[in-house]
């Protein structure tokens, strides 16, 4: 399977949230990093065809998906950032509602519901109203709904915010476990989970796409941009004002206050002198997200 998008822009009045952008997609994970208003929420509503594009295509396997119609929709499966869901309905009956929805069969439907809620770990809660839920429950709820009918093309907005870290594993697993022969965008703020799962990522920017390839082959052109210094505190010397007047002249990844010492990580074109380069293997995803997005 094949996503090919050409030229494809979107504008609200005169804010352009995409701008002719043009980038291929086969099997695998994508990671999609961007500030808030980079465009990643739009880019997610136009191949979900949840709006109209200004101009430009969406093809899969050459065809546009304004001509595929249902038998499009049967090939995705959609998680929204926002927890729009039917409070006075139980979770067991949303899910029935949704695979009704995605015409599924009602023996395959049973089957699938009770092996996503106990994936999503909602089992014993399934017989409780939506509206008796926490907000980490509402987005394993979500998420599961999404994975109805082994969608080949999935769209995951955010899927673990509000997660405490174990769940954040839990899910984070389960997505890079049914991701063989699927496409899956997983769209979120939690830079370590495409970190670990993603096989490529799309940084946008301004609606723009200002890189795009695998977590690897971004961390390579950073070296010599990422940097660590180790600054001895002297006891007239504070350490917090430190950081703070290194935040406002640096673009500052990491931090630690030692016993006698400060340990600082930096990344930019024009590190001070001294320190020593952080190596290709050693710069994160984070780094790569500071050094192209810290100033929005």
């Amino acid at each position: 399977m094949l996503i090919k998008i050409n030229n494809l822009s979107k504008s609200y009045g005169d804010l352009v949230a995409l701008d002719n952008l043009s980038i291929d997609f086969s099997e695998g994970v994508y990671g999609l990093l961007g500030a808030n208003g980079a465009g990643k929420t739009t880019f997610i509503n136009l191949l979900t065809d949840n709006i109209a594009r200004d101009s430009g295509e969406i093809l899969i396997d050459g065809t546009d998906i304004s001509h595929l119609g249902i038998r499009y929709r049967r090939l995705i499966g959609y998680m929204p950032q926002q927890q729009g869901l039917y409070d006075q309905m139980t979770a067991l009956a949303f899910m029935h509602y949704v695979a009704e929805l995605k015409e599924i069969r009602k023996k395959d439907a049973r089957k699938q519901i009770d092996e996503l809620l106990g994936v999503t770990n909602l089992s014993k809660a399934k017989t409780v109203r939506i509206a008796e839920f926490s907000g980490g429950m509402k987005q394993r709820l979500l998420l599961a709904q999404s994975l109805l009918g082994d969608p080949k093309i999935l769209f995951l907005d955010e899927p673990t915010a509000g997660l405490d870290p174990k769940e954040r594993i839990r899910i984070r697993n389960y997505i890079s476990s049914v991701s063989n022969g699927k496409i899956i965008f997983l769209a979120t703020h939690i830079v370590s989970d495409i970190d670990l799962i993603a096989n490529q990522v799309l940084i946008l920017k301004g609606g723009r796409i200002v890189q795009f390839g695998k977590p690897h082959e971004l961390s390579s052109p950073l070296v010599g941009k990422v940097r660590e210094y180790e600054i001895i505190v002297t006891e007239s010397s504070d350490p917090a004002s430190l950081c703070i007047r290194l935040q406002k002249q640096y673009k500052v990844s990491n931090f630690f206050v030692g016993k006698n010492s400060l340990h600082v990580r930096l990344v930019g074109n024009n590190l001070p002198t001294g320190g020593k380069d952080v190596p290709s293997n050693n710069i994160s995803l984070e780094d790569v997200y500071l050094y192209y997005l810290s100033d929005e």
